[in-house]
């Protein structure tokens, strides 16, 4: 498969690199510095996992500033942007996970996107109605930063959250959990699949807790 990642923070470059020893990856990024450093095979974060795999094995990773490159032909896009939250306004900036979803919709709407920014609850079925695509799921992280590939590697659990009415895009997020399970060097990860709601909701309880 072909698999888009927006985004080289420690979401972005983690899971990248994950799928990157199975799969075809491209990474997405808007600093040609960056790009460079992902290229050179040198980490934009601080996590020895990730120097560990750069400097060992083969990945088929590569990074990129044409965000149209990366996701033509891609089979999932994996979104991992910023949203920061402002908490004096108790706001998720979601103004990059939506600029994204438009990009992939503009150059390959059969994409499967799967959002890994954390997001407010809500937000998957809105911005599904706003754009209406089908093919937009949720999928949270349970990351330490500098421990980013390692938890990927060893993940207590795995989650999608997907429209369990929707044939296709229940299969689609199987096939999502697979990958991240072919990545893993877990065996027998637990997966779930949930209403996107419920999957937002584990993510912001999880990080409150």
């Amino acid at each position: 498969m072909k698999i888009a990642v927006a985004g080289t923070g420690y979401v972005g470059l983690s899971i990248a690199t994950l799928l990157a020893q199975h799969q075809e990856v491209v990474a997405v990024d808007i600093i040609q510095e960056r790009v460079d450093m992902v290229n050179n095979r040198i980490s934009t974060i601080q996590d020895e996992y990730i120097e560990k795999f750069f400097a060992e094995k083969e990945l088929n990773l590569r990074a990129t500033l044409d965000a149209e490159d990366a996701y033509v032909g891609a089979d999932f896009v994996v979104i991992a942007a910023p949203t920061n939250y402002d908490s004096k306004k108790n706001f998720f900036d979601t103004s990059a996970v939506e600029s994204v979803i438009a990009s992939v919709m503009a150059v390959n709407p059969d994409a499967y996107m799967v959002i890994k920014s954390t997001v407010p609850v809500g937000f998957t079925e809105e911005v599904r109605k706003k754009t209406g695509s089908r093919r937009i799921m949720f999928s949270p992280e349970f990351l330490r930063e500098s421990k980013a590939l390692y938890d990927n590697l060893y993940p207590s659990r795995i989650i999608v959250g997907t429209d369990m009415d929707d044939p296709m895009l229940v299969s689609a997020a199987e096939a999502f959990a697979q990958l991240l399970q072919e990545g893993a060097l877990k065996p027998d990860v637990d997966k779930l699949y949930m209403a996107f709601t419920e999957a937002e909701a584990v993510k912001l309880f999880a990080n409150t807790y």
